[in-house]
């Protein structure tokens, strides 16, 4: 199977078997930024993002994906609105135990609505920025606006791509979650997203050390 992704419309998925377009169930699993906003007037704003990664260790830099625009007024999304105003935002680390929570905030709010008190999710201070931390979360990257960068826009609808990258200033871990001196992320059980509806979650891993050059066969 092949298809140019320049015709993606369901007439030509169909034709090819398909029921959706396949493209983020192949990229995958992709980690869940949720991430914490807060506009000039102090109004919070927490929603996933699952278009978002680590990008740099040295600085450590992530990234989100504000993409398309808020339903309620079809402006720019809250995490792109907010973090151009104020230029913070703390991405915290999803888990297997926070999944019904974090959905939650996948609905669009209005503005006004400040999300953590209205899904009832409990809040901490952050220490470098002004945007709270969900408290349930095992960790928090705290971060300062590093650049937006304009994406093509959706050549159906003409909706805005905006990448939101950060630079990482400050990182909480709960001890608990520290084994051997290692952040453990299997005790963590980080959720991470697929295709379509489904997601995975991280409860086992191995380890391969990389090899050196040249390499030894058998």
């Amino acid at each position: 199977m092949f298809f140019e992704t320049k015709d993606l419309t369901r007439a030509a998925l169909n034709d090819l078997g398909l029921s959706f377009n396949p493209f983020k169930a192949i990229v995958a699993p992709r980690p869940i930024g949720w991430i914490t906003t807060q506009n000039a007037k102090g109004v919070v704003n927490l929603a996933p993002y699952s278009f978002f990664n680590a990008v740099s260790s040295d600085p450590p830099i992530v990234f989100y994906g504000a993409n398309g625009t808020h339903d309620a007024d079809g402006g720019e999304k809250d995490s792109l609105r907010n973090v151009r105003e104020t230029g913070e935002f703390v991405c915290n680390l999803v888990t297997w135990e926070l999944r019904s929570q974090m959905n939650d905030t996948a609905t669009s709010a209005p503005n006004e609505i400040d999300e953590m008190q209205a899904v009832g999710i409990a809040s901490l201070p952050s220490r470098l920025v002004k945007p709270p931390r969900v408290a349930a979360s095992p960790a928090h990257l705290e971060c300062k606006l590093h650049q937006l960068v304009e994406l093509p826009p959706d050549p159906a609808t003409g909706q805005r791509n905006v990448m939101v990258l950060g630079l990482v200033v400050g990182i909480h871990i709960d001890d608990n979650f520290v084994v051997g001196g290692r952040f453990d992320t299997t005790r963590a059980q980080p959720l991470a997203r697929l295709g379509y509806h489904d997601y995975a979650v991280v409860t086992e891993a191995f380890e391969m050390k990389r090899p050196s050059w040249p390499l030894k066969k058998g």
